[in-house]
């Protein structure tokens, strides 16, 4: 249907057609998820169309729920934080990879996918297998979000609003130049305080900083 489409439209395009999903079966045990390896192929083969294309910039499609999912996907199971930028260099150091839906929600994306009639393909090997992670982290977010709603909204701002020096890791933050100052510090203690809390609210209490 894709062909169709995009020739009603006059947009120019290149459809590449390369048999991963064989290579996929023979490498991965029966029952293994198959994400990791099928990502591999697909990220090789995008590179090597764009180098023969001559593009300079290789778009992808996932949306602000997708970098939520690997942000917990990472943190779950590969014991990072980290998730997916908006812009980065390809593993292969030759190109640029951009996210231009990063902070769109998937059901804005559904909605405005139904309103303007756009060909949707399924896909019949990523979402096929029971039990992803990636199945379980997405209904983990949709139950959160059906219980406390705006809470999506309020973890993918946190992806915004980074503070090294409130985590663990030595590599971002150097814990062992920590000195007194004697100077307030914005990033202090006070960063557990309630945004809306105040010490000049309690009277008489002295305000003191372990």
């Amino acid at each position: 249907m894709l062909p169709e489409y995009l020739k009603s439209l006059g947009v120019p395009f290149h459809i590449e057609t390369q048999d991963t999903y064989s290579i996929v079966k023979q490498v991965i045990p029966e029952g293994k998820t198959m994400c990791s390896l099928c990502s591999r192929l697909r990220r090789g083969i995008l590179y090597r169309v764009a180098d023969e294309l001559k593009a300079t910039k290789i778009a992808l499609g996932h949306h602000r729920d997708d970098m939520l999912q690997t942000f917990f996907l990472n943190m779950f199971f590969g014991g990072k934080l980290k998730g997916m930028p908006p812009k980065l260099v390809s593993d292969d150091g030759g190109h640029i990879v951009i996210r231009p839906l990063a902070n769109v929600a998937e059901k804005d994306l559904v909605r405005w996918a139904a309103q303007r009639a756009f060909p949707i393909i399924p896909c019949t090997l990523c979402g096929s297998q029971d039990n992803l992670q990636r199945q379980q982290i997405g209904n983990m977010l949709r139950e959160w979000e059906k219980k406390y709603p705006g809470r999506i909204e309020s973890m993918f701002t946190a992806l915004h609003n980074v503070v090294p020096s409130h985590l663990m890791d030595r590599a971002q933050f150097d814990f062992s130049q920590v000195r007194t100052s004697g100077v307030p510090e914005p990033e202090g203690d006070l960063a557990f305080d309630d945004a809306g809390f105040s010490p000049a609210s309690l009277p008489g209490l002295q305000l003191v900083t372990l």
